[in-house]
């Protein structure tokens, strides 16, 4: 009886509903992407930091984020509060800890000595990735308890990647707009000191709206969502332990299939996120304002698939509809390494990239908003076989894998940087680099999207076989009801 009441409550909720979670994957996006896009040069340009230092204090930071992952899943699996719930004291918590600490990052003062300053960005950085953790990792959690409708958590799922890329284009595109103008005293706005503290300002404020905004919206729901306990009277022994849940999520075939092919997907992701503006820079000779159309344009239409992705998804199902993601990227893939054979005609033309910022564009739309949506259905399945439900622990067990690949890929990278003979004081690289840099890009993008792919075909879970999960669950707990 009470999967049936659940089931009534949590299907077909309202769009404003969905729209209201999904607002607080803006505050996220931005974040990461202010952190992403301009920490780096901050901390080096501005506060002079030897690059060295830098990539120490950010590589730490990475594994620490995705290490703190599934810990705070398992934490706010096992909360129980009467009037919040297990999931909206950490988003709000996590949203108001993540704004305060931001301002601290921005707001270093560049006078200060080289100890000070480096011992406050690894204290202010670990921070921010902490309370980001306990603000993201429940409220990715919750997602998959908004609704139990196989294709509707879909939709969910689609209008939260909408928010987060939304966050992704206000902190790029916006952020060099709105705060790195030209002024006299500094032509080059990305040099001005007082910049950084009014995009930590803003970044602020949006993170802390948009998480109260998602707590407000989803609060109605707290008296219906999942417990811990699911619907199953006995626990097995044991899975109440985090490294017991840690083990129980990893040994769920369907959830070990996603987080694979998430896991290649996102290195394809830190490719592009590390060699990018590397590529365009000096394989293409593009400025900045080509740079941005093309990053642009694929963010946009990343964001303008997502209702299609939804359409798709219920026609072919999940499985197909991310292997054909995958496959519109691979395409996107093999489009650049055309062009990066073809440079010479192509120079600094920006529209000849728009075909491969199109097609990678759509292709990553579906596969960063599908695969949260197959975690969810791999949690039912987990119900049914363990008599528990854990979303934290599951949805932080995959950022913790994704995270370390992405920081050994950075990693990586960084090394074939050097090999490749890339050296930043040059004014023009050789072309046996410049021709190094577009391979590394879309061969090395390719190859990771192929091994996704294999990861995904193993993914056996179909909408048939959860509907029959769900009725044995319903009649298990019907007939448990009667005695």
């Amino acid at each position: 009886m009470i999967i049936n009441k659940r089931k009534v409550q949590l299907q077909n909720i309202p769009l404003l509903d969905k729209i209201g979670y999904g607002v607080n994957d803006m505050g996220i996006g931005v974040i990461y992407q202010v952190v992403a896009a301009y920490l780096v040069f901050y901390a080096t340009s501005i506060l002079m930091i030897p690059g060295s230092l830098v990539g120490l204090v950010v590589s730490i930071s990475v594994i620490w984020d995705g290490v703190t992952d599934p810990f705070m899943g398992y934490l706010s699996d096992q909360t129980k509060t009467r009037h919040f719930g297990r999931r909206h004291p950490y988003i709000i918590i996590g949203g108001l800890g993540t704004a305060a600490v931001n301002l601290l990052l921005w707001t270093i003062h560049p006078e200060l000595s080289l100890i000070v300053k480096f011992v406050w960005l690894f204290a202010v950085i670990i921070l921010l990735k902490t309370f980001t953790t306990i603000c993201s990792t429940p409220y990715t959690a919750l997602g998959a308890e908004l609704s139990v409708d196989y294709h509707e958590r879909t939709l969910i799922q689609g209008i939260r990647t909408i928010f987060f890329l939304s966050g992704f284009l206000l902190a790029t595109v916006g952020g060099m707009a709105l705060f790195f103008t030209e002024t006299a005293l500094y032509p080059q706005g990305q040099l001005n000191p007082a910049a950084y503290r009014e995009i930590g300002v803003a970044a602020s404020v949006l993170v802390f709206l948009c998480s109260a905004i998602t707590v407000l919206a989803t609060r109605k729901y707290i008296r219906v969502l999942p417990q811990e306990n699911g619907s199953a009277q006995t626990i097995l022994p044991g899975a109440r332990s985090l490294t017991g849940r840690l083990r129980d999520a990893l040994n769920n075939k369907p959830f070990r299939c996603v987080v694979v092919g998430y896991l290649f997907t996102n290195v394809a992701t830190a490719f592009a996120s590390t060699l990018g503006l590397h590529v365009f820079t000096y394989t293409f000779g593009m400025d900045n304002q080509a740079i941005a159309i093309i990053f642009g344009s694929l963010f946009i239409v990343s964001i303008l698939s997502q209702p299609a992705w939804v359409v798709i998804t219920r026609r072919i199902d999940k499985r197909p509809a991310v292997i054909l993601g995958i496959g519109l990227a691979s395409a996107g893939c093999v489009l650049l390494l055309l062009l990066v054979f073809l440079r010479e005609s192509v120079g600094s033309n920006a529209l000849a990239m728009l075909p491969f910022s199109i097609l990678t564009g759509f292709g990553i739309g579906g596969l960063s908003s599908i695969p949260a949506s197959m975690v969810a259905d791999t949690i039912d399945l987990e119900e049914a076989e363990s008599g528990i439900r854990s979303e934290g622990v599951f949805y932080g067990s995959m950022t913790l894998v994704y995270k370390i690949a992405q920081s050994a890929a950075i990693l990586v990278l960084g090394i074939l940087l050097d090999v490749i003979g890339f050296d930043a004081s040059l004014a023009e690289q050789s072309r046996t680099t410049v021709l190094a840099l577009g391979l590394m890009l879309s061969v090395g993008g390719l190859l990771s999207f192929q091994m996704a792919r294999l990861a995904y075909r193993h993914y056996t879970l179909t909408q048939a076989k959860l509907m029959q999960i769900r009725s044995q669950m319903t009649a298990e707990s019907d007939e448990d009801a009667t005695y």
